[in-house]
């Protein structure tokens, strides 16, 4: 198993110390190490588990460019052909989602595609009927949008930490799947992704986040209640999946305990669930620059450059 890693929201003292110690090494990867106070990294892989090797940089980044590519080609083929696509990406904290979206957007065009993080409703918003926030935010003709938490709030943080009742629970569990048939009837294409994380890989994951100043603002108060919450989220995550994963909206589970396999996974996946063309962008040919007939730049000493410090 892996070294033994106090909780994150254990208050002993000695375990204290020994997070307080804990340091992160953040080189712009997409694996961040986390380090004890000695300098010797936490063992957060080991052969066997959570797979039989690690995935090596080279081969992640050669199939990523295979399936961003792909991507575009995808983009391409919505905007010719007038598509709307709905992709929700659910799961636990820490399990991926955010970094799999980003790297599906990565070089589209966000005119084209859309990425939907909704913040606390206001309150009124919490007036209207529960969906209506979202609807502001389906596409239209030529457009994807990319739900960085949805609708699905309502039968997890919602439902497990109170913030709504038990009526408007059960509501939500029988209005669901006729609001997502009704998107189905007109025309959009939704997929759903649950990402999945083990207990273990989720408190490393959010030990890192803790060590690390750039990644700090995504572990919240409710990150930390989750942790102290781990059943009641998995009993209301599969009740949440008895009510609506149906087979013309069915959830797609992702194994995230790696976060390149994920990645790569849901990206695959997803192009599988889209029957696009091979749109190849046109030929462009670059016109001749207008020529110069007199015109004068103005002198550099008139417009406000910013200091070249680098």
């Amino acid at each position: 198993m892996f070294n033994a890693l106090p909780s994150p929201g254990s208050e002993d003292p000695a375990d204290l110390a020994i997070l307080a110690g804990l340091r992160v090494v953040d080189n712009d990867d997409d694996d961040p190490v986390l380090l004890w106070p000695d300098g010797t990294p936490v063992d957060t892989w080991r052969e066997d588990y959570p797979y039989g090797e690690r995935m090596t940089r080279d081969y992640y980044d050669h199939h990523k460019r295979l399936l961003q590519i792909e991507l575009v080609k995808l983009q391409n083929w919505v905007k010719d052909t007038g598509q709307k696509i709905v992709i929700v990406f659910e799961g636990r904290d820490a399990a991926g989602k955010g970094g799999t979206i980003q790297r599906v957007a990565q070089y589209l065009n966000p005119r084209v595609v859309e990425i939907v993080a909704l913040p606390a409703p206001t309150e009124r918003e919490r007036a209207q009927w529960y969906f209506q926030r979202y609807v502001d935010h389906l596409p239209t003709a030529g457009e994807v949008v990319l739900f960085d938490r949805s609708w699905y709030n309502r039968a997890g943080v919602e439902h497990v930490m109170g913030f709504c009742t038990e009526e408007e629970y059960r509501e939500f569990l029988r209005s669901c799947p006729l609001f997502e048939e009704m998107l189905i009837r007109s025309g959009i294409v939704l997929i759903k992704y649950w990402f999945s994380v083990s207990d273990e890989i989720q408190e490393r994951r959010f030990q890192q986040r803790m060590r690390n100043p750039i990644k700090r603002w995504k572990l919240s108060p409710m990150d930390l209640e989750s942790r102290k919450r781990w059943v009641e989220y998995s009993m209301a995550k599969d009740t949440m999946f008895a009510h609506t994963d149906r087979k013309k909206t069915p959830w797609y589970v992702i194994d995230a305990d790696s976060k390149k396999r994920a990645r790569l996974n849901c990206i695959r996946h997803l192009l599988q669930q889209i029957p696009y063309g091979d749109m190849r962008p046109v030929e462009i040919e670059l016109p001749p620059r207008q020529p110069d007939t007199g015109y004068k730049r103005p002198k550099k000493s008139s417009q406000r450059f910013v200091p070249e410090v680098y």
